[in-house]
């Protein structure tokens, strides 16, 4: 496995995807507190900080010449299990989804200290692009130049789908010594590919404000504050990933 392969198997991330029942979670109490967007903003304000401590730890033990692969693989691991138990354990997202920003930061720290220490730069680069994106799909959803309908939801899904069963035919190929070329590729086909990734990736994010928007006009559960923002912390991270990916492509031509 070189370490372009090494790279992409630490950085592959996916989203969970919001079900149609998850915001179906009616309050029959009306005492009981509501989900609300700004609540869901400072849920995310705070997985982020979370993520970004341990992302600086894993940076600075990287550049102070520390062997930092168990961060990344235990990061990677213990965040894929709060991953999924908030998925399957919504109610618990309250502590779940915390733990995941905390697991994932010492991970994505460490990744991108690799890619930075091979295209200086790049990670800042990284970091503006996916801001960049984030605010620049929620104008458009705000605005309705992007309308979540059906047939947007479906098309997501199933290029989304189609990436996770190409990645995971990839790792899959690399435990016998080769892999899928054009995913780590920086030819025409490779930087194709990442572009389209990035984008299905960026679509993601839509789907992830109708859905959070769609749980404060229903009432939903306050709990779901929390599933809201894990949501979207790990399409931003996803999108993160992808994006550092398709520049070190393009730096390494």
């Amino acid at each position: 496995m070189n370490s372009r392969q090494a790279l992409s198997t630490f950085g592959r991330s996916g989203n969970p995807m919001f079900s149609e029942k998850t915001f179906s979670e009616k309050i029959i109490d009306i005492s009981m507190p509501k989900m609300t967007l700004q609540g869901t903003v400072n849920k995310v304000g705070i997985s982020m900080l979370l993520l970004m401590s341990t992302a600086v730890f894993t940076w600075i033990q990287y550049f102070n010449g520390q062997n930092i692969t168990p961060y990344m693989i235990g990061g990677s691991i213990v965040g894929l299990i709060f991953a999924l138990v908030t998925i399957f354990k919504r109610t618990w997202a309250a502590y779940t989804a915390p733990l995941y920003a905390l697991a994932k930061g010492f991970a994505l720290g460490g990744i991108s200290a690799l890619y930075e220490s091979q295209f200086s730069g790049i990670t800042i680069q990284a970091v503006t692009l996916t801001f960049a994106t984030l605010f620049g799909l929620l104008f458009a959803y705000k605005t309705g130049l992007i309308k979540p309908d059906r047939n947007f939801m479906l098309m997501v899904f199933a290029g989304t789908f189609a990436i996770f069963a190409l990645y995971l035919i990839n790792f899959i190929m690399m435990f016998f010594g080769t892999s899928i070329g054009f995913i780590h590729d920086n030819g025409f086909f490779g930087i194709g590919f990442s572009l389209l990734v990035v984008c299905i990736a960026a679509l993601n994010l839509v789907l992830d404000f109708d859905y959070i928007e769609q749980g404060a006009e229903k009432g939903a559960p306050k709990y779901l504050e929390w599933y809201g923002a894990f949501s979207l912390m790990v399409t931003l991270i996803w999108l993160y990933l992808e994006i550092l990916r398709l520049l070190a492509k393009l730096r390494s031509r």
